[in-house]
């Protein structure tokens, strides 16, 4: 085929827009993969075996109260009630069915890049989408924000109505960087703030990113949801070539040279030593940590995740 019919053959250009910047066919497409690894289904009558509950745990509204039975748990015995009537009460709780899902973006500039199959920030936004998707099989209502100034958070919400306008927010946010954020940790700091006990949090960051919040920050938030962060990386980057690399950056040509031990180990140190620090410093505060490679599914972190519920149950 001809360069130039190359170039026109739309497969070819949607495939290398695809690579530089999300678009919402590509995210809408990837439900099919969150599906594929749905959880356990949940328990139905007459039917035996390990499943999961709908309920997500007691909760927090009073519902009623009635008399205490064998078993009840006296941390919440209804008090008043007992002293009015001479016999003991305990409270009942409305059981908690929809947990909030939060899908955090970091759009620091260093994402925008990449060199095997499509950008960082790319891979971030098909991670989100899966993250959505999978968040809706679990019957989660679903959120979003990113650190911006002019960007107000996407309030959790059911169904399609969540997880629409947070596909097509990561699609918008991460088609070019950031010029009005305020970065990770200011949106860490608004998700802290509206987050509920139990709910799920997933972060999209870059591992240089993730280093320069206090780990004070990810032990309160790792305390306060089940989170998980996601580290995008490319092979560039983690394991470059060993000889004389040629850089164009904002029109100006320089040149780096990585054929000595000294140079590339301080390359290594600011890249894989990086990542490894950031996955360090989330485990170690009690959340989970991934990193993804660029040309790797966007679905293949939900297997460790899933094994780390199944854990829990």
């Amino acid at each position: 085929m001809p360069c130039w019919a190359w170039c026109r053959c739309p497969e070819r250009v949607a495939a290398v827009n695809d690579a530089i910047a999300p678009s919402l066919p590509m995210l809408l497409a990837l439900r099919g993969e969150a599906t594929a690894r749905r959880p356990p289904r949940r328990a139905r009558e007459g039917v035996s075996g390990p499943a999961l509950s709908p309920l997500r745990g007691r909760g927090m509204e009073y519902a009623e109260s009635r008399e205490y039975a064998v078993g009840d748990d006296a941390r919440h015995m209804d008090w008043r009630v007992t002293a009015r009537t001479g016999r003991p009460h305990t409270k009942l709780f409305q059981p908690e069915r929809e947990r909030a899902s939060w899908i955090v973006a970091d759009r620091v500039p260093s994402l925008y890049f990449g060199t095997r199959e499509r950008y960082k920030s790319v891979q971030a936004a098909r991670l989100g989408a899966v993250a959505a998707w999978s968040a809706l099989n679990d019957g989660d209502r679903i959120g979003a924000m990113c650190g911006s100034a002019s960007e107000p958070p996407r309030m959790p919400a059911g169904g399609m109505r969540g997880a629409l306008p947070v596909l097509e927010a990561l699609v918008r946010w991460y088609s070019t960087p950031a010029s009005d954020g305020h970065g990770l940790d200011h949106a860490l700091r608004q998700v802290r703030r509206l987050v509920r006990p139990g709910s799920r949090v997933v972060v999209l960051a870059e591992a240089a990113s993730v280093v320069a919040i206090d780990a004070a920050r990810w032990r309160a938030l790792a305390k306060a949801s089940e989170l998980h962060v996601l580290l995008p990386v490319d092979a560039f980057e983690q394991s470059p070539p060993r000889r004389r690399l040629r850089f164009l950056s904002a029109g100006a040509r320089s040149e780096l040279d990585l054929s000595g031990a000294a140079a590339y180990g301080r390359w290594k140190e600011a890249f894989a030593g990086t990542v490894q620090q950031a996955l360090a410093t989330i485990r170690d505060a009690g959340g989970e940590a991934q990193a993804v490679a660029t040309d790797a599914s966007a679905s293949d972190w939900l297997a460790g995740f899933r094994a780390t519920q199944a854990e829990v149950a």
